[in-house]
């Protein structure tokens, strides 16, 4: 599948009211990456953690995931995850889970790549995106794609040298956000951001 043909596809899934939804455009370059470039979505088992309406899950399964799992504490969010799924003809599973408070009901050694857009944990909850990306390294066998605040790229860095893990930052991109809290000043606004590859050690 070509990437055009992948966004194009992504176009039909439904919005959630989540934090910051993951657009259509930005899901397919993400899991398109993964897919061409590093081989960490074909046949693989992948989880989504935060999922909201699904479109990453989706896109995954849509280029040949052996199994998807999506993560969300919401299950209004799981809900409309799991009929944008069966709209697109996407088998996969759902977990209700505090991602960022408790330990996820996944058996560890089971999920080979990570995908999620954590909240950016600068106003909201301050460090709620460190505790989603410790989640998402804990549970990955190989690989964790995360998008994540650029002014806060070195701080990452620094954690994943501390995890043991190797980190690329592999885009810089312009995330549009919504006024959706009362800090918001304008109707929409573009915050950098980076989209970030975790890969662990071969033995771990």
């Amino acid at each position: 599948m070509k990437l055009k043909q992948l966004e194009s596809y992504l176009q039909d899934v439904a919005v959630f009211d989540e934090q910051y939804p993951t657009r259509a455009h930005l899901a397919a370059q993400i899991l398109y990456t993964a897919h061409s470039v590093y081989d960490d979505v074909e046949d693989k088992v992948v989880a989504d953690l935060g999922c909201g309406c699904g479109v990453l899950s989706i896109a995954a399964g849509m280029l040949g995931a052996g199994h998807v799992i999506g993560v969300d504490i919401d299950q209004d969010a799981i809900d409309i995850a799991q009929r944008n799924a069966e709209e697109q003809e996407i088998e996969m599973d759902f977990v209700r889970s505090n991602i960022a408070d408790d330990a996820l009901p996944i058996r560890a050694g089971y999920v080979d790549t990570v995908l999620m857009n954590p909240p950016f944990g600068t106003k909201t909850r301050p460090g709620v995106d460190m505790l989603f990306l410790r989640q998402g390294i804990e549970l990955a066998r190989h690989a964790v794609y995360s998008l994540h605040k650029t002014s806060t790229r070195e701080h990452i860095l620094k954690k994943a040298k501390e995890w043991n893990v190797h980190c690329d930052v592999l885009a810089e991109l312009k995330f549009d956000v919504p006024a959706m809290y009362k800090f918001h000043k304008k109707k929409s606004v573009d915050i950098e951001v980076d989209l970030l590859r975790f890969e662990k050690p071969a033995m771990q």
